[in-house]
Protein backbone atom coordinates (compact mmCIF):
# COMPACT_ATOMS: atom_id res chain seq x y z
CA UNK A 1 0.00 0.00 0.00
CA UNK A 2 1.57 3.28 -1.12
CA UNK A 3 0.84 6.21 0.59
CA UNK A 4 1.32 9.86 -0.66
CA UNK A 5 3.21 12.20 2.67
CA UNK A 6 3.40 16.12 2.46
CA UNK A 7 4.68 18.04 4.92
CA UNK A 8 6.71 21.42 3.90
CA UNK A 9 8.19 20.76 7.64
CA UNK A 10 11.06 17.93 7.20
CA UNK A 11 10.99 16.92 10.50
CA UNK A 12 6.99 16.36 10.53
CA UNK A 13 7.64 14.56 7.33
CA UNK A 14 10.51 12.52 8.38
CA UNK A 15 8.06 11.18 11.54
CA UNK A 16 5.37 10.48 9.20
CA UNK A 17 7.91 8.45 7.12
CA UNK A 18 9.02 6.82 9.71
CA UNK A 19 5.38 5.79 11.22
CA UNK A 20 4.11 4.31 7.96
CA UNK A 21 7.07 2.15 6.80
CA UNK A 22 6.48 0.28 10.40
CA UNK A 23 3.38 -0.68 8.94
CA UNK A 24 3.18 -3.71 7.05
CA UNK A 25 3.13 -4.06 3.35
CA UNK A 26 3.30 -0.08 3.46
CA UNK A 27 5.22 2.34 1.56
CA UNK A 28 6.07 5.71 2.10
CA UNK A 29 5.63 8.32 -1.17
CA UNK A 30 7.20 11.85 0.77
CA UNK A 31 6.97 15.32 -0.79
CA UNK A 32 8.49 18.54 0.90
CA UNK A 33 6.35 20.72 -1.41
CA UNK A 34 3.13 20.54 -2.99
CA UNK A 35 4.09 21.56 -5.95
CA UNK A 36 6.49 19.06 -6.49
CA UNK A 37 3.49 16.51 -6.13
CA UNK A 38 1.38 18.25 -9.15
CA UNK A 39 4.44 18.10 -11.20
CA UNK A 40 4.43 14.36 -11.04
CA UNK A 41 0.63 14.31 -10.42
CA UNK A 42 -0.12 12.50 -13.80
CA UNK A 43 2.25 9.67 -13.16
CA UNK A 44 2.08 9.50 -9.45
CA UNK A 45 0.96 6.12 -7.83
CA UNK A 46 -0.48 6.05 -4.09
CA UNK A 47 -3.51 4.68 -2.40
CA UNK A 48 -3.74 7.05 0.66
CA UNK A 49 -2.81 10.74 0.84
CA UNK A 50 -1.95 12.47 3.77
CA UNK A 51 -1.01 16.22 3.82
CA UNK A 52 -0.40 18.91 6.18
CA UNK A 53 -3.08 21.31 6.43
CA UNK A 54 -1.04 24.70 6.36
CA UNK A 55 1.54 25.03 4.13
CA UNK A 56 3.12 27.61 2.34
CA UNK A 57 2.11 28.01 -1.45
CA UNK A 58 -0.95 26.17 -1.29
CA UNK A 59 -2.62 24.15 1.56
CA UNK A 60 -3.38 20.66 1.78
CA UNK A 61 -7.26 21.27 0.51
CA UNK A 62 -5.74 22.98 -2.66
CA UNK A 63 -3.69 20.31 -3.22
CA UNK A 64 -6.27 17.46 -2.80
CA UNK A 65 -8.40 19.48 -5.05
CA UNK A 66 -5.80 19.71 -7.92
CA UNK A 67 -5.41 16.08 -7.84
CA UNK A 68 -8.91 14.90 -7.92
CA UNK A 69 -8.97 16.48 -11.06
CA UNK A 70 -7.05 13.29 -12.67
CA UNK A 71 -9.31 10.51 -12.89
CA UNK A 72 -6.60 8.11 -11.27
CA UNK A 73 -6.43 9.69 -7.91
CA UNK A 74 -10.30 10.70 -7.86
CA UNK A 75 -11.18 7.98 -5.26
CA UNK A 76 -8.48 8.00 -3.54
CA UNK A 77 -8.57 8.36 0.48
CA UNK A 78 -7.13 11.71 1.93
CA UNK A 79 -6.30 12.61 5.33
CA UNK A 80 -5.16 15.99 6.80
CA UNK A 81 -2.71 16.94 9.23
CA UNK A 82 -3.42 19.97 11.34
CA UNK A 83 -2.29 21.68 14.27
CA UNK A 84 -5.58 23.80 14.73
CA UNK A 85 -8.11 22.07 16.84
CA UNK A 86 -10.60 24.60 16.00
CA UNK A 87 -14.03 22.50 14.79
CA UNK A 88 -14.33 24.97 11.78
CA UNK A 89 -10.85 23.99 10.21
CA UNK A 90 -11.44 20.17 10.65
CA UNK A 91 -14.63 20.47 9.59
CA UNK A 92 -13.72 22.43 6.22
CA UNK A 93 -11.55 19.77 5.62
CA UNK A 94 -13.93 16.49 5.68
CA UNK A 95 -16.71 18.81 3.82
CA UNK A 96 -14.19 19.29 0.84
CA UNK A 97 -13.47 15.43 0.68
CA UNK A 98 -11.03 14.29 3.48
CA UNK A 99 -11.92 11.10 4.84
CA UNK A 100 -10.05 11.81 8.08
CA UNK A 101 -8.36 14.03 10.05
CA UNK A 102 -5.10 13.80 12.59
CA UNK A 103 -3.75 16.37 15.12
CA UNK A 104 -0.33 17.76 15.46
CA UNK A 105 1.70 17.02 18.15
CA UNK A 106 1.52 13.34 16.17
CA UNK A 107 0.63 10.57 18.54
CA UNK A 108 2.20 6.97 16.85
CA UNK A 109 0.00 4.68 18.19
CA UNK A 110 -3.21 6.56 17.53
CA UNK A 111 -1.84 7.24 13.94
CA UNK A 112 -1.28 3.71 13.40
CA UNK A 113 -4.73 2.24 14.13
CA UNK A 114 -6.02 5.39 11.96
CA UNK A 115 -3.83 4.43 9.10
CA UNK A 116 -4.73 0.42 9.40
CA UNK A 117 -8.33 0.98 9.29
CA UNK A 118 -7.48 3.38 6.51
CA UNK A 119 -5.67 1.00 4.76
CA UNK A 120 -8.48 -1.76 5.36
CA UNK A 121 -10.62 0.48 3.42
CA UNK A 122 -8.73 1.61 0.46
CA UNK A 123 -8.35 -2.19 0.11
CA UNK A 124 -12.33 -2.37 -0.17
CA UNK A 125 -12.23 0.12 -2.49
CA UNK A 126 -9.72 -1.17 -4.97
CA UNK A 127 -11.78 -4.84 -4.94
CA UNK A 128 -14.90 -2.73 -5.34
CA UNK A 129 -13.24 -0.80 -8.40
CA UNK A 130 -11.70 -4.26 -9.79
CA UNK A 131 -15.39 -6.06 -9.25
CA UNK A 132 -16.74 -3.33 -10.95
CA UNK A 133 -14.42 -3.45 -14.42
CA UNK A 134 -15.14 -7.29 -14.20
CA UNK A 135 -18.98 -7.04 -14.24
CA UNK A 136 -18.37 -4.31 -17.16
CA UNK A 137 -16.36 -6.49 -19.06
CA UNK A 138 -18.96 -9.15 -18.62
CA UNK A 139 -21.63 -6.51 -19.84
CA UNK A 140 -19.42 -5.94 -22.45
CA UNK A 141 -18.70 -9.37 -23.63
CA UNK A 142 -22.61 -10.39 -23.81
CA UNK A 143 -23.75 -7.46 -25.44
CA UNK A 144 -21.18 -8.05 -28.29
CA UNK A 145 -22.49 -11.82 -28.50
CA UNK A 146 -26.08 -10.07 -28.47
CA UNK A 147 -25.07 -7.85 -31.56
CA UNK A 148 -23.51 -10.92 -33.04
CA UNK A 149 -26.27 -13.06 -33.30
CA UNK A 150 -28.49 -9.92 -34.18
CA UNK A 151 -26.07 -9.39 -37.27
CA UNK A 152 -26.45 -13.14 -38.13
CA UNK A 153 -30.48 -13.09 -37.97
CA UNK A 154 -30.15 -10.14 -40.73
CA UNK A 155 -27.76 -11.68 -42.33
CA UNK A 156 -30.08 -14.82 -42.85
CA UNK A 157 -32.90 -13.14 -43.36
CA UNK A 158 -31.48 -10.74 -46.55
CA UNK A 159 -30.05 -13.79 -47.29
CA UNK A 160 -33.60 -15.37 -47.48
CA UNK A 161 -34.93 -12.21 -49.36
CA UNK A 162 -32.45 -12.44 -51.82
CA UNK A 163 -33.53 -15.75 -52.96
CA UNK A 164 -36.67 -13.94 -53.89
CA UNK A 165 -35.58 -11.29 -55.89
CA UNK A 166 -31.91 -13.06 -57.39
CA UNK A 167 -31.28 -9.53 -59.14
CA UNK A 168 -30.17 -7.40 -56.68
CA UNK A 169 -26.87 -8.84 -56.29
CA UNK A 170 -24.86 -6.84 -53.82
CA UNK A 171 -27.62 -4.41 -53.66
CA UNK A 172 -28.20 -4.87 -50.26
CA UNK A 173 -24.55 -4.48 -49.15
CA UNK A 174 -23.70 -1.58 -51.16
CA UNK A 175 -27.54 0.20 -49.36
CA UNK A 176 -26.11 -0.60 -46.37
CA UNK A 177 -22.46 0.57 -46.74
CA UNK A 178 -24.00 3.79 -48.61
CA UNK A 179 -26.06 4.63 -45.79
CA UNK A 180 -23.63 4.64 -42.87
CA UNK A 181 -21.17 6.75 -44.97
CA UNK A 182 -23.92 9.31 -45.43
CA UNK A 183 -25.29 8.89 -41.64
CA UNK A 184 -21.22 9.80 -40.27
CA UNK A 185 -20.94 12.35 -42.82
CA UNK A 186 -24.46 13.33 -41.32
CA UNK A 187 -22.70 13.84 -37.86
CA UNK A 188 -23.98 10.45 -36.65
CA UNK A 189 -22.51 8.82 -33.46
CA UNK A 190 -20.17 5.93 -35.41
CA UNK A 191 -22.11 3.46 -33.41
CA UNK A 192 -25.38 4.52 -34.79
CA UNK A 193 -23.97 4.84 -38.12
CA UNK A 194 -23.09 1.05 -38.07
CA UNK A 195 -26.16 0.06 -36.60
CA UNK A 196 -28.01 1.84 -39.70
CA UNK A 197 -25.39 -0.05 -42.31
CA UNK A 198 -26.78 -3.51 -40.71
CA UNK A 199 -30.13 -2.67 -40.75
CA UNK A 200 -30.63 -1.29 -44.27
CA UNK A 201 -30.07 -4.29 -45.52
CA UNK A 202 -33.45 -5.35 -44.39
CA UNK A 203 -35.25 -2.37 -46.34
CA UNK A 204 -36.72 -4.07 -48.91
CA UNK A 205 -37.75 -7.52 -46.63
CA UNK A 206 -41.38 -7.01 -46.96
CA UNK A 207 -40.62 -8.15 -51.22
CA UNK A 208 -41.20 -11.91 -49.75
CA UNK A 209 -44.66 -11.25 -49.87
CA UNK A 210 -44.82 -9.66 -53.46
CA UNK A 211 -46.12 -11.90 -56.24
CA UNK A 212 -43.75 -13.16 -58.38
CA UNK A 213 -45.47 -12.26 -61.34
CA UNK A 214 -44.94 -8.46 -60.40
CA UNK A 215 -41.74 -8.71 -58.65
CA UNK A 216 -39.68 -10.73 -61.67
CA UNK A 217 -41.73 -8.74 -63.94
CA UNK A 218 -39.19 -7.80 -66.73
CA UNK A 219 -41.18 -4.52 -68.28
CA UNK A 220 -43.08 -1.75 -66.78
CA UNK A 221 -45.39 -2.41 -63.75
CA UNK A 222 -49.08 -1.46 -64.28
CA UNK A 223 -50.56 0.90 -61.69
CA UNK A 224 -52.17 -2.13 -60.30
CA UNK A 225 -49.08 -3.81 -59.89
CA UNK A 226 -47.21 -0.94 -58.56
CA UNK A 227 -49.81 -0.17 -55.87
CA UNK A 228 -49.30 -4.14 -55.76
CA UNK A 229 -45.54 -3.70 -55.32
CA UNK A 230 -46.10 -0.97 -53.07
CA UNK A 231 -47.09 -2.92 -50.14
CA UNK A 232 -44.02 -4.20 -49.47
CA UNK A 233 -42.92 -1.43 -47.48
CA UNK A 234 -45.65 -1.89 -45.01
CA UNK A 235 -45.19 -5.70 -44.84
CA UNK A 236 -41.74 -5.29 -44.25
CA UNK A 237 -42.46 -2.60 -40.73
CA UNK A 238 -44.75 -5.76 -39.82
CA UNK A 239 -42.59 -8.21 -39.88
CA UNK A 240 -39.83 -6.41 -38.15
CA UNK A 241 -41.68 -4.63 -35.85
CA UNK A 242 -42.50 -5.60 -31.82
CA UNK A 243 -38.90 -7.14 -31.65
CA UNK A 244 -37.27 -6.64 -28.33
CA UNK A 245 -33.70 -5.69 -30.35
CA UNK A 246 -33.28 -2.11 -30.74
CA UNK A 247 -31.48 -3.09 -34.32
CA UNK A 248 -34.36 -5.00 -35.49
CA UNK A 249 -36.72 -2.02 -33.97
CA UNK A 250 -34.64 -0.03 -36.18
CA UNK A 251 -34.73 -2.29 -39.51
CA UNK A 252 -38.60 -1.80 -39.13
CA UNK A 253 -38.39 1.92 -38.70
CA UNK A 254 -36.15 1.99 -42.08
CA UNK A 255 -38.48 -0.63 -44.05
CA UNK A 256 -41.50 1.00 -42.88
CA UNK A 257 -40.40 4.50 -44.27
CA UNK A 258 -37.72 4.56 -46.91
CA UNK A 259 -39.72 5.09 -49.40
CA UNK A 260 -41.60 8.10 -47.73
CA UNK A 261 -40.34 11.63 -49.78
CA UNK A 262 -39.22 14.80 -48.50
CA UNK A 263 -42.62 16.32 -49.93
CA UNK A 264 -45.00 14.21 -48.67
CA UNK A 265 -45.09 12.50 -52.36
CA UNK A 266 -43.91 8.98 -50.57
CA UNK A 267 -45.62 5.71 -49.39
CA UNK A 268 -47.27 4.07 -47.73
CA UNK A 269 -48.49 7.09 -45.17
CA UNK A 270 -47.62 9.99 -47.42
CA UNK A 271 -45.58 11.32 -44.16
CA UNK A 272 -43.11 14.30 -45.06
CA UNK A 273 -40.47 16.29 -43.20
CA UNK A 274 -39.02 15.26 -40.14
CA UNK A 275 -41.71 13.39 -39.88
CA UNK A 276 -39.99 10.63 -41.23
CA UNK A 277 -37.24 8.58 -39.23
CA UNK A 278 -33.96 10.16 -39.64
CA UNK A 279 -32.48 6.27 -40.90
CA UNK A 280 -35.24 6.01 -43.46
CA UNK A 281 -34.20 9.71 -44.76
CA UNK A 282 -30.93 8.43 -45.15
CA UNK A 283 -31.36 5.33 -46.42
CA UNK A 284 -34.21 6.56 -48.98
CA UNK A 285 -30.79 8.38 -50.54
CA UNK A 286 -28.84 5.09 -50.57
CA UNK A 287 -31.39 2.85 -51.79
CA UNK A 288 -32.15 5.13 -54.79
CA UNK A 289 -28.68 6.03 -55.93
CA UNK A 290 -27.77 2.24 -55.97
CA UNK A 291 -31.06 1.81 -57.93
CA UNK A 292 -30.25 4.27 -60.65
CA UNK A 293 -26.25 2.73 -60.96
CA UNK A 294 -27.76 -0.90 -61.49
CA UNK A 295 -28.87 -2.16 -64.71
CA UNK A 296 -31.93 -4.43 -65.19
CA UNK A 297 -33.74 -5.60 -68.20
CA UNK A 298 -35.89 -3.40 -68.01
CA UNK A 299 -33.33 -0.12 -68.02
CA UNK A 300 -30.10 0.93 -68.15
CA UNK A 301 -27.51 1.87 -65.54
CA UNK A 302 -26.72 5.49 -65.06
CA UNK A 303 -23.12 6.43 -64.47
CA UNK A 304 -22.06 7.71 -61.40
CA UNK A 305 -22.06 11.36 -61.81
CA UNK A 306 -25.12 11.00 -63.60
CA UNK A 307 -26.97 9.01 -60.83
CA UNK A 308 -24.95 11.50 -57.92
CA UNK A 309 -26.52 14.42 -59.72
CA UNK A 310 -30.06 13.15 -59.25
CA UNK A 311 -29.86 12.86 -56.09
CA UNK A 312 -28.59 16.72 -55.54
CA UNK A 313 -31.10 17.74 -58.10
CA UNK A 314 -33.84 16.00 -56.20
CA UNK A 315 -33.30 17.69 -52.72
CA UNK A 316 -36.33 19.65 -51.17
CA UNK A 317 -38.49 17.50 -53.09
CA UNK A 318 -37.79 13.70 -52.79
CA UNK A 319 -34.61 13.90 -50.64
CA UNK A 320 -33.90 15.68 -46.96
CA UNK A 321 -31.55 18.16 -48.29
CA UNK A 322 -29.70 18.00 -44.74
CA UNK A 323 -29.00 14.38 -45.90
CA UNK A 324 -28.25 15.45 -49.48
CA UNK A 325 -25.62 17.69 -48.26
CA UNK A 326 -23.99 14.78 -46.26
CA UNK A 327 -24.40 12.65 -49.63
CA UNK A 328 -22.34 14.78 -51.18
CA UNK A 329 -19.14 15.17 -48.00
CA UNK A 330 -19.58 11.75 -48.35
CA UNK A 331 -18.58 11.59 -52.13
CA UNK A 332 -15.56 9.91 -52.56
CA UNK A 333 -16.31 7.10 -49.48
CA UNK A 334 -19.43 6.60 -51.96
CA UNK A 335 -17.21 5.92 -54.85
CA UNK A 336 -14.81 3.77 -53.23
CA UNK A 337 -18.24 1.62 -51.87
CA UNK A 338 -19.24 1.71 -55.30
CA UNK A 339 -15.90 0.13 -56.53
CA UNK A 340 -15.54 -2.21 -54.01
CA UNK A 341 -19.09 -3.92 -54.06
CA UNK A 342 -19.50 -3.84 -57.21
CA UNK A 343 -21.08 -7.35 -59.63
CA UNK A 344 -18.63 -7.31 -61.38
CA UNK A 345 -15.40 -4.94 -62.48
CA UNK A 346 -16.48 -4.31 -65.85
CA UNK A 347 -19.71 -2.90 -64.67
CA UNK A 348 -18.05 -0.34 -62.43
CA UNK A 349 -15.52 0.93 -65.66
CA UNK A 350 -19.01 0.64 -67.94
CA UNK A 351 -20.56 3.05 -65.10
CA UNK A 352 -17.56 5.48 -64.09
CA UNK A 353 -17.44 6.05 -68.04
CA UNK A 354 -20.80 6.78 -68.15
Amino acid sequence: MRILLVDDNKTNLALLTQLVERLDGCEAVPFIRPDLVLEQAPQLDFDIAIFDFQMPGMNGIELMKALVTFDQHREKAFVFVTGDTDLDTRMTALNCGAIDYLTKPINPLEFSARVRNLIALADARKKLSNHAAWLKSEVDKATAELKEREHEIIDRLTMAAGYKDPETGKHTQRVGAYAEAIAIAYGLEPDLATDIRWAAPMHDIGKVATPDAILLKKGKLTDDEFNEMKQHATIGYQILAGSKSTLLQLAAEIAGNHHERWDGTGYPQQKRNFDIPLSARIVAIADTFDALTVARPYKQAWSFEEAFSHIVSCADSHFDPACVVAFTFAKSRIREIMHSYSDSPQEYIQLEAG
